[in-house]
């Protein structure tokens, strides 16, 4: 079972690359963030035809997650973090697949710092935190699989400064990672590639991705009753050198 999160930063902008993508790689179940389309704009008639059923919750503008299935139709959960009634930015769905929870998060991320939106971040990881642990409890098998808006050690960004007062890899939002993890969770791509960088993202901006200038900002994240089924993980950098591409490149798992 191959599973692939893809922050895709405009589904439908990014819609040819996203279908190449798919033919290609071949995933199972793709968790897709920052769809930055209103519910009724969502690309379902050229999803299904590329083979895929699909759940998603749009947001006009900015935000948005969705989940794709190639072999069984995802059984909708819910479609927001539990916690605070007064959040409706699209950042959480969840759905069930061929017997395994996928929840597919798109972590807000919490610039400028210190800040009201940097707050935000800190309480969606613990609301995230406090949703994740009845998964735990109830020894479910769980992909906590997204755009986590953090570079959780120095080895997930390149060498830098400039980046030093970003929200994605200050000390609390680390924290609030490593504390998700000790949980119980496995950090599937740092697992099986434990000393090399595994870059996911690369900004637009500064000739980042020519220069490899980037960070692991796109995580999975496995429960007890999955870590043992993991066999390979990687990210499908190449999509990121694309013409009309994300900044953003797939990072897949596959469970045996």
């Amino acid at each position: 079972m191959k599973i692939a999160t893809f922050n895709i930063n405009n589904v439908n902008r990014r819609l040819p690359n996203l279908l190449r993508w798919l033919r290609a790689a071949k995933p199972d179940v793709v968790c897709l963030q920052e769809l930055k389309a209103a519910d009724d704009e969502f690309p379902h008639a050229a999803i299904e035809k590329a083979g895929f059923n699909a759940v998603w919750r749009g947001q006009k503008t900015w935000n948005g997650v969705a989940i794709l299935s190639r072999k069984s139709a995802p059984v909708l959960i819910r479609t927001e973090l539990p916690g605070d009634p007064s959040d409706h930015e699209a950042r959480y769905i969840e759905a069930a697949v061929s017997g395994v929870v996928i929840a597919c998060i798109y972590l807000p991320n919490g610039n400028p710092q210190p800040g009201l939106k940097f707050d935000y971040k800190l309480e969606w990881f613990a609301r995230l935190r406090k949703h994740a642990a009845k998964f735990l409890k109830q020894d479910l098998p769980v992909v906590l699989a997204g755009d986590y808006n953090v570079a959780p050690t120095p080895l997930d960004i390149y060498p830098t400064k400039s980046w030093d007062r970003d929200a994605l890899i200050q000390p609390k939002s680390r924290a609030a990672f490593a504390a998700l993890v000790a949980q119980g969770w496995t950090d599937a791509i740092r697992t099986l590639h434990p000393s090399e960088p595994m870059y996911s993202f690369w900004d637009y901006k500064r000739n980042r991705w020519p220069r490899d200038a980037g960070l692991r900002l796109d995580h999975l994240l496995l429960s007890p009753a999955l870590a043992l089924r993991l066999t390979k993980a990687g990210v499908d950098r190449k999509v990121r050198g694309e013409e009309g591409a994300s900044d953003h490149a797939p990072a897949w798992i596959v469970l045996k």
